[in-house]
C-alpha cells in the first residue's frame, strides 16, 4: 500500500537515496527543508515544504503523514518544534540517531541495550546552540531520541548508524581510501590487517528505512555493517582500481607517536584496544533480523570512486590536503619513511 511519507531534510547524503527508493516503490514523498542544499533537487517529483526546524515549521501546519523520516535532527528542540503540528498527525516516526549516543566503546559486540549518554544536569537541552553541538553531540542525540518518544509514544523507530559511506559523502571519512588507492604507489595502512572495521552504504541504510516504514517496524536498531578486517576493506577497494597500489602496515603506537590519529587521519579505523576497543565492532543482529541488507564492497567502492571524480576542484583539493578526513600526501610519505627507517627492520608490506 502506498505511503504518504514526509522526509525532514532529504537533499543531503542519505535523504536523496530515500527519496529515489520511495518513489520507485510507489510512495508519495514530501520534503521539508530550507531548500538550500541542492535547491529544488526533486522539483516536479515531490511536494516541497520550505521551513526551518530551528524556528519556522509553519509549513507543517495542517499536514498529515503515514510516516516521518527525520534525517537532520541533532537538537531536541527540532523534534519538539516539528511536533507542534505533526503530533497526532503522524502514524510512524523514524529518527536517524547515531552510535555516538553510546559513551562506552571499549568492548566489541555491544548492542542496543548498552547505556546512552545523558544530558549534563546543568544544561537545558532545548537551548544548546549550534556552536556546542559537537561537544554535546551524543547527549543531544540521546535526548532527541527521548523527545521523539515523548511526542509520538509507541510510534518511534530509532536508527543508530555508525559510519555512513558511499556517493554524495563529502565528509571524506570513507572517500579518502578509494581516492588514495586509485593514485597507486605505497599506501600507508593503519594498525594490522586484522583490525576490525564497520560501515554502511548510505543506499543500504536509506532503502532499509523505507522498508521499515512499509512494515511499520518499531524499535531501536544499530544500523551498522558486518565487521570486516581492515585488509578486506583496503584490498576490496584496490580490486576496483588499476593503479597497482601496495600497502605498508604501520602499527597503531607508531602512528600515535607520529601524530597520526585514527578516524581523523586514517579513516574507517580506530585502534581496537582500550577506550576504542569496540568502536568498529557494534552488534547489528537486531537490524539484520529486521531486514537490513548490504551491497558488496566492490559496488560501494567503485561508485564512490566514480562520484569522487565528478566533484569540484575545491572539494578535490580539500580531500588531497586532508582538510576534513585523511592524511596529506606529504605527511603520509614522511611517516612511511620514518617507519621504514626504524632500527627494528622486518617485513612491513602486505
Amino acid at each position: 500500500m502506498p505511503l504518504n511519507i514526509l522526509i525532514l531534510g532529504g537533499t543531503g547524503f542519505t535523504g536523496p537515496e530515500q527519496v529515489e527508493y520511495a518513489l520507485a516503490r510507489g510512495h508519495k514523498v514530501t520534503l521539508f527543508n530550507r531548500n538550500r542544499t541542492r535547491p529544488d533537487f526533486f522539483k516536479g517529483k515531490v511536494e516541497q515544504l520550505i521551513g526551518d526546524l530551528n524556528d519556522d515549521v509553519s509549513a507543517l501546519k495542517g499536514q498529515t503523514f503515514d510516516v516521518v523520516l527525520d534525517n537532520p535532527t541533532t537538537f531536541p528542540a527540532w523534534v519538539r518544534n516539528a511536533a507542534q503540528h505533526l503530533k497526532g498527525n503522524v502514524g510512524h516516526y523514524i529518527f536517524i540517531s547515531t552510535e555516538s549516543v553510546y559513551p562506552n566503546n571499549s568492548r566489541p559486540n555491544m548492542d542496543e541495550t548498552d547505556g546512552t549518554t545523558p544530558m549534563p544536569a546543568d544544561l537545558d537541552p532545548y537551548t544548546i546552540v549550534r556552536e556546542n553541538a559537537g561537544k554535546y553531540y551524543g547527549a543531544l542525540k540521546t535526548f532527541a531520541e527521548q523527545e521523539a518518544e515523548r511526542q509520538y509514544p509507541g510510534k518511534v523507530t530509532v536508527v543508530r548508524p555508525g559510519l555512513i559511506v558511499g556517493p554524495l559523502d563529502r565528509s571524506d571519512r570513507f572517500t579518502y581510501w578509494p581516492a588514495r588507492i586509485d593514485k597507486g604507489g605505497d599506501v600507508m595502512a593503519p594498525g594490522t590487517p586484522n583490525d576490525p572495521t564497520q560501515w554502511i552504504d548510505a543506499r543500504d541504510l536509506a532503502e532499509w528505512m523505507i522498508r521499515l516504514a512499509e512494515q511499520k517496524v518499531i524499535g531501536t536498531f544499530n544500523a551498522v555493517g558486518h565487521i570486516r578486517p581492515m585488509s578486506e576493506l583496503l584490498y576490496g577497494i584496490k580490486a576496483v582500481t588499476t593503479a597497482g597500489a601496495q600497502f605498508t602496515w604501520v602499527p597503531a603506537d607508531f602512528l600515535t607517536a607520529q601524530g597520526v590519529r585514527g578516524w581523523r587521519h586514517m579513516p574507517v579505523w580506530m585502534p581496537p584496544t582500550g577506550a576504542t576497543g569496540g568502536f568498529m565492532s557494534r552488534n547489528n543482529s537486531r537490524a539484520v533480523a529486521a531486514g537490513l541488507t548490504f551491497r558488496p564492497l566492490s559496488i560501494t567502492a567503485a561508485d564512490t570512486l566514480a562520484w569522487n571524480k565528478t566533484r569540484t576542484e575545491a572539494e578535490l583539493k580539500s580531500l588531497a590536503e586532508g582538510a576534513i578526513s585523511g592524511i596529506p600526501a606529504a605527511k603520509e610519505a614522511e611517516v612511511l619513511a620514518a617507519w621504514k627507517a626504524r632500527p627494528q627492520g622486518g617485513p612491513d608490506h602486505e
